[in-house]
């Protein structure tokens, strides 16, 4: 098959990975309207966290599902790319101030009213805190999630591009925008109207002409690097305004072509450690960079987890745009010779396998109905 994708995001690169996955024989055909390494994307902007159960806070079960699926998917498609020390999963902590308490007790009943697996979730005193993560040994209090992990988005999304130009059947279209798409056919500027036995539409908020109801959310992050503090999985601060996360991600960008990365600032000290702090969640499509007020609420809140932060040095500040519908739910339009995946919101990493997964399988099943299969 010749199959077209619309969209060279993490959607995108999912449905091409597992594709190949399957057969190594497809020709498939990206186009975006950015540059192959994807720094634009908000697949990249992520921290990558696959964290089903804090999700369901504001969630439908429907996401909770999707995520575990997708927790089983990531690690064959990371080694498909040769990312073999992309994935962790040792659990996420949540924690939060002592005035702060009462929200978190909240949270984590909420989360075991609404699934049975949560009864997993074990209570953190100062003691086991400490056992956990010694560096957040100042917190009187805490929540242990085990199954929880987190991909690493940036290194994901270089690593791809390595690993789809290995291939002869793999054609990138950069800065080629897609204006307009229908079943087996993609329409473009550049290089007008050509043919496909499948179109996939993963363009997110580029797909708008379609989706009417479709609006971006922004979402803003800062990455910082300190040499004096350890936390060694994804954190979550509770607060009654925002939802502090602290994503650790190691030192440099290990096995990355800077090349590929010239764009994000990234330090290359020995020695440091490197943490991306977010993240905000504002009903905009501004893509401008991080607001003074963002900036300041993400760093004192992350001040407040541990004072060594106060030394810790901002490296980068990555701002985008989620692409979300009005129920915060993913869509799969599947139509013979067209596929259209879109609404992802802030769950990009968490649901990308799985819902590729599923849109891929009624894909398959109308394209043997075709063939009279």
């Amino acid at each position: 098959m010749n199959i077209a994708i619309a969209g060279a995001g993490l959607l995108g690169r999912v449905v091409a990975l597992q594709l190949l996955q399957h057969n190594k024989n497809l020709s498939i055909t990206f186009f975006d309207k950015d540059s192959k390494e994807g720094v634009s994307a908000a697949g990249f902007t992520a921290a990558g966290m696959l964290a089903p159960y804090a999700e369901l806070e504001t969630a439908e079960s429907v996401i909770f599902d999707l995520g575990y699926r997708s927790i089983a998917l990531w690690p064959s498609l990371l080694k498909e790319v040769g990312l073999f020390d992309g994935y962790l999963q040792k659990g996420t902590v949540i924690t939060a101030h002592p005035q702060d308490l009462g929200e978190l007790e909240h949270f984590i009943g909420m989360l075991k009213r609404k699934v049975d697996t949560a009864e997993q979730i074990e209570v953190l005193d100062q003691s086991k805190m400490q056992a956990l993560e010694p560096d957040l040994f100042t917190h009187q209090k805490g929540f242990f999630i085990p199954d929880e992990g987190v991909v690493d988005a940036q290194r994901f999304m270089a690593f791809s591009v390595n690993y789809f130009d290995r291939f002869e059947n793999v054609t990138f279209h950069e800065y080629t925008p897609v204006e307009r798409l229908e079943s087996k056919t993609i329409y473009t500027k550049r290089r007008g109207k050509e043919h496909f036995d499948w179109v996939f539409d993963t363009r997110g908020l580029g797909a708008k002409e379609y989706f009417n109801d479709l609006r971006g959310v922004r979402g803003e992050v800062l990455w910082v690097e300190a040499n004096d503090i350890d936390i060694f999985r994804p954190t979550r601060l509770m607060h009654p305004r925002y939802k502090l996360y602290i994503v650790p991600r190691g030192s440099g960008c290990e096995g990355i072509d800077l090349e590929y990365c010239k764009d994000c600032k990234l330090s290359q000290t020995t020695g440091y450690k490197r943490y991306i702090i977010g993240a905000t969640e504002i009903e905009s499509e501004d893509t401008s960079p991080i607001s003074v007020r963002s900036s300041m609420e993400l760093l004192s809140a992350l001040y407040t987890v541990h004072p060594n932060f106060g030394e810790a040095r901002v490296v980068n500040s990555e701002t985008n745009c989620r692409p979300a519908f009005k129920d915060n739910l993913p869509r799969i339009e599947n139509e013979v010779g067209l596929t259209r995946i879109n609404g992802l919101y802030r769950h990009g990493y968490l649901l990308a396998p799985a819902i590729v997964e599923k849109a891929l399988k009624e894909g398959l099943f109308l394209y043997r109905m075709e063939l009279g299969l």
